[in-house]
């Protein structure tokens, strides 16, 4: 009979521990990782205003050129600079001795011609009745006739030269044609001035104009409103809102004034003209702004965030999760934006859930599906919007912010639509969430 060896029998029972541990390591090496997860939308229709922006430049309701109707040395200016003046207020003087002399010297030659009138009359008196009984020549009376006629005519001459002579020494003080704000003066006192000089200009500025362009395509869109025999705003009766250069946005409305008679053949835009109230002269001439109004309203529009959309080589695409929560890359045709959103015209259904953040993954890919939501206290990177963003979403088109990135135009790039590129003045700040 033959035994085994006892160290045959120990070495399998010293080996099952390690055996029993790599096996469970084997199981737990083949379980599948959790899908990654991703910060969805739902898209539901909505009902939003487009509001279109115009680079205005701003301009005086009437701008009058202060200019003198005569020639002389100036002698003083009567105005502040830059503060409001009133129509008739006299602005400056010339020396009027000159014209004082002048006017002496019409008034003298007036006194002659009447004098040369009344001989003229007692001739023509005289030799009348003796005409009629034949005791002088008929022409002799047919000259004094004519010689009445010809003081007569000496007479209006003189007086009509002492008008214009008393109409120049009233010349010499030069008066303000509106009421509005003067400018600063650009001829100094001792000066030879003369019709051709311009020594200020006094503008209307309450209300005050803003010029901007439209498009011929924007034109055409609007021309009912803007061509209606009632003055309609060019936001059928809503009022326009003027932005000023620091972002601010002015406080009182404005309102559509006129188109101009013909489209510019080289911009393609026609000149429009609007007015804002400015009673406390704040806005002056020059100033350059932006001019927004609500020129349409949608009420059906799907919206999505404007980081959820990817151009690539002229198309865009979205990423959308469907109901077994695979994802799945779509081409969209986009519209117009609102805020820091796009409105998508085709190829979006409503209640698509659609990918605003998460991981790059490829189609029919398992993900994970959560809400998403802007984190609070993000800031705009541009300093003309730099609020906090909301804790929760905003559409509308006065908010800073929308859905959690910036609405500013400076600061958003078409080019590139997965991270911000801010310009110049724009600084990017640490909080802003990159795409």
């Amino acid at each position: 009979m033959t035994h085994a060896h006892p160290v045959v029998r120990i070495v399998p029972i010293l080996l099952l521990p390690v055996w029993l541990q790599a096996c469970k390591e084997s199981k737990a090496s083949s379980a599948p990782p959790p899908p990654p997860s991703v910060a969805v939308i739902t898209v539901a229709p909505e009902r939003v205003a487009l509001t279109s922006e115009w680079i205005a430049t701003l301009d005086g309701y009437v701008n009058a050129q202060i200019r003198p109707q005569v020639s002389g040395y100036l002698l003083r200016r009567n105005y502040q600079e830059g503060a409001a003046v009133r129509k008739g207020q006299v602005l400056f003087e010339i020396d009027r001795r000159p014209f004082e002399s002048a006017l002496a010297q019409t008034k003298a030659h007036l006194a002659e011609a009447k004098a040369q009138l009344g001989k003229t009359e007692r001739d023509l008196q005289r030799d009348r009745p003796l005409a009629e009984q034949r005791a002088i020549a008929q022409s002799q009376y047919d000259n004094d006739v004519q010689a009445n006629l010809a003081a007569q005519g000496a007479v209006e001459s003189a007086t009509a030269a002492v008008d214009t002579a008393q109409l120049n020494v009233a010349f010499t003080n030069v008066t303000s044609l509106i009421d509005g704000v003067a400018a600063i003066a650009t001829a100094q006192i001792g000066d030879l001035v003369g019709p051709a000089t311009l020594l200020t200009t006094v503008s209307q500025v309450d209300p005050i104009k803003a010029y901007f362009p439209l498009s011929e395509q924007q034109y055409l869109q609007m021309a009912g409103r803007i061509n209606g025999h009632a003055k309609a705003s060019m936001s059928g009766g809503g009022a326009l809102t003027l932005v000023l250069a620091d972002g601010s946005v002015y406080p009182r409305t404005g309102t559509f004034l006129a188109a101009d008679r013909e489209i510019d053949n080289k911009t393609g835009t026609i000149r429009i003209s609007a007015t804002f109230p400015n009673p406390d002269r704040m806005l002056r001439p020059g100033q350059y702004g932006r001019v927004r109004a609500d020129t349409s309203v949608r009420t059906a529009a799907l919206l999505v965030p404007q980081r959820a959309v990817t151009e690539l080589q002229g198309s865009f695409q979205l990423r959308v999760v469907g109901a077994d929560n695979t994802v799945s890359t779509k081409t969209v045709k986009v519209g117009d934006r609102v805020g820091g959103r796009w409105i998508i015209e085709e190829g979006l259904q409503s209640g698509a859930r659609v990918v605003v953040e998460g991981a790059p993954t490829r189609d029919g890919a398992l993900v994970t599906a959560t809400p998403f939501s802007p984190p609070a206290g993000t800031r705009c990177p541009c300093p003309a919007f730099s609020s906090a963003v909301p804790s929760s979403p905003s559409s509308s088109p006065s908010s800073p912010c929308s859905q959690g990135w910036c609405r500013c135009r400076r600061c958003q790039s078409r080019s590139s639509r997965k991270s911000f590129r801010p310009r110049s003045p724009c600084r990017r700040p640490t909080t802003v969430p990159t795409r």
